[in-house]
């Protein structure tokens, strides 16, 4: 049933419930923060973030509040994609540790109630993968990847118009005349997944892995494996830009949610042996929440990112209708919605909701709405300190490979990842014993966990006090939600014993009080923690209050 939150408000709908048809499990509310390997935390002062600095920072993670750590790839790699270049999948790269490195990481996360999920590359292999060397020698390894004759009279060209997703063309040819297909870097060759020896040998590393004693996997480009058959033109360019908002012939297919059910039944069998329950998330890019949802049904994963969400403005209708959808898709077949952010590929989320002052304290208000929504949410390394995007970094210093291709991506991924900093007055900040691969801005001293721990106004503490809230309070985490009435511009959630309070205008709003406040991204209305005596309370402009009832 709708409340009135504030006079003078358009009509609202009745609530929306989010119904747990399946049984639940901890990933339905779970917070889970991302971990960047290469730029969390450097144990062996090589400048690169590694294993055991990974293992050595979990205890923050752990007041932090959270309740799993996602590691983006460690496996070995020539590193020509961070790491999603996989030679190995089975071995740890002497970049970030050894074996017994991942064994040790996975045991203290787990002594610190911490869940592990890591990352899964199946769309492609890299270009020194033992099979795909084999083949470029004309080995019968070649029916494992997308090797075509190209076109024209004598193939010069490639065998269709595919893009890669870092722009130029997803075709490379090789010495001996045929053309391999490379959705992303051509040191990225794509596997042929219609090949049962590509679908046994991922089963087998799976397995690997959660002999290990992995609680999940994030499966990478979860949406690519399978391609339209004949591998039809597209017939149009700029073919990055498409991906999310259409169907492509190589993305979104059909046949990918077989393989998704293949892999669902393998971490189901590990989690009735032993009571434990193994997830899968899916990266995939679908061009509506309906179609997205379709990744997280029953049979197949666990979660789906809900990039819809990262993408969207800041403005209040906007979110809500994304909200609204996100709810609706994933309801229909029983699963949690995802809320996320920023992560390792995408400008952190101050620099796109405006940069400074104003970037921050909208950045800061997305956290506590994302952390009231139903569902689960993932944090971003750094996002808890309010770092923003770093936009002067040389470019002798980059590394992206799409800053090295023209027409893709924008090729400013390197942004996002700049090592964190931890604590100390000069780069790099604490990271470990030597410099960081990145350049870290002057600046970020006073973002440092070190410098905003123990500071109320800090955003560091408001992570800390809302993921806090967040296990206190019942209404929170999965369940049903409810909107309130309000003014344009402002959303209001309704939760058992809770109610959430968003303004996304420049200026303050007036509205009645809705209950206790019991944190605020800004004043005036949490500085006492008492109840209010007044019948109305003014939110400051980009700013988010949450209420107990």
């Amino acid at each position: 049933m709708t409340q009135d939150l504030a006079p003078s408000v358009r009509d609202e709908p009745a609530e929306q419930p989010c119904p747990d048809q399946r049984a639940g499990g901890w990933w339905r509310d779970a917070v889970i923060y991302q971990v960047y390997v290469r730029s969390f935390a450097d144990s062996d002062g090589d400048g690169i973030g590694d294993l055991r600095g990974i293992r050595e920072r979990l205890p923050y993670l752990a007041e932090l509040g959270v309740d799993a750590v996602w590691l983006t790839p460690f496996y070995a790699s020539p590193q020509a994609d961070g790491g999603y270049d996989v030679a190995d999948y089975r071995a740890v790269d002497p970049l970030f540790g050894t074996l017994s490195d991942a064994d040790d990481l996975v045991r203290e996360a787990h002594r610190l109630g911490l869940k592990v999920i890591v990352d899964i590359v199946p769309n492609h292999t890299s270009d020194q993968h033992p099979w795909f060397r084999a083949a470029l020698a004309g080995g019968p390894e070649r029916e494992l990847y997308h090797f075509h004759p190209g076109r024209g009279e004598r193939g010069e060209l490639p065998p269709n118009d595919w893009e890669s997703v870092f722009g130029g063309p997803a075709w490379t040819r090789t010495p001996d005349g045929a053309w391999y297909l490379h959705l992303f870097a051509p040191e990225q060759p794509d596997l042929n997944w219609d090949h049962p020896a590509v679908r046994e040998e991922f089963e087998s590393i799976l397995r690997f892995w959660l002999d290990l004693g992995v609680d999940g996997f994030r499966v990478d480009v979860a949406h690519g494996m399978v391609k339209a058959e004949g591998l039809p033109d597209i017939g149009a360019r700029e073919q990055a830009k498409m991906i999310g908002t259409q169907v492509l012939p190589f993305f979104d297919q059909d046949g990918v949610h077989e393989i998704h059910r293949s892999w669902r039944r393998l971490l189901d069998s590990y989690g009735a042996a032993d009571g434990r329950p193994r997830v899968g998330v899916a990266e995939a890019w679908a061009p509506s929440a309906a179609r997205l949802a379709l990744y997280v049904r029953p049979d197949e994963l666990h979660q789906a990112f809900n990039f819809h969400f990262l993408t969207c403005s800041w403005d209040a209708a906007a979110m809500r209708g994304v909200i609204d959808g996100s709810l609706a898709a994933t309801a229909s077949v029983g699963a949690p919605a995802t809320w996320v952010l920023s992560n390792h590929d995408v400008v952190r989320h101050p620099t796109r909701y405006g940069g400074g002052e104003r970037g921050l304290r909208r950045a800061r208000a997305a956290a506590l709405l994302v952390l009231a929504l139903p569902g689960s949410t993932y944090v971003y390394q750094g996002e808890e300190l309010g770092l923003p995007e770093v936009e002067d970094l040389p470019d002798e210093v980059r590394q992206d490979p799409a800053f090295f291709r023209g027409a893709g991506q924008d090729g400013t991924r390197d942004g996002c990842r700049v090592p964190i900093p931890w604590s100390g007055e000069e780069a790099p900040y604490g990271f470990g014993p030597g410099g960081s691969w990145l350049p870290q801005p002057d600046h970020w001293r006073e973002l440092s966990v070190a410098a905003q721990s123990g500071d109320p106004r800090s955003t560091l503490e408001l992570y800390r006090s809302a993921l806090a809230l967040r296990r206190e309070l019942p209404g929170l985490g999965d369940g049903p939600m409810a909107w309130l009435a309000a003014p344009d511009g402002v959303l209001a959630i309704s939760r058992p014993g809770f109610v959430c309070t968003l303004n996304t205008l420049g200026r303050e709003v007036e509205l009645p009080v809705p209950g206790r406040p019991v944190l605020a991204t800004d004043d005036p209305v949490v500085d006492s923690g008492a109840v209010v005596e007044s019948s109305t309370v003014r939110i400051a402009a980009d700013s988010c209050v949450w209420w107990a009832v």
